[in-house]
């Protein structure tokens, strides 16, 4: 082999090690991402869950106030 294909393979060489590197490390983040948001959405369903239940909790109170206002008389 002549010096420049030599050269070549080696640089070849180095490019594709070099782009599986940037690969694990993409595949790595994107996951890191991911299981962010998939604590950020489950963080604001519990919020939502919260907030519902509170409604619900003032609801009841009111309708129980109501019933007792309406025995009272």
């Amino acid at each position: 082999m002549t010096r420049k294909a030599l050269l070549a393979v080696a640089l070849g060489t180095l490019l594709a090690g070099v782009g599986c590197s940037h690969t694990r490390e993409g595949a790595k983040a994107d996951a890191e991402r991911a299981a962010e948001k998939t604590g950020d959405t489950a963080e604001k369903a519990g919020d939502k869950a919260e907030d519902a239940a509170e409604k619900t909790g003032d609801a009841m109170e009111k309708a129980g106030d109501k019933v007792e206002d309406a025995t009272d008389d």
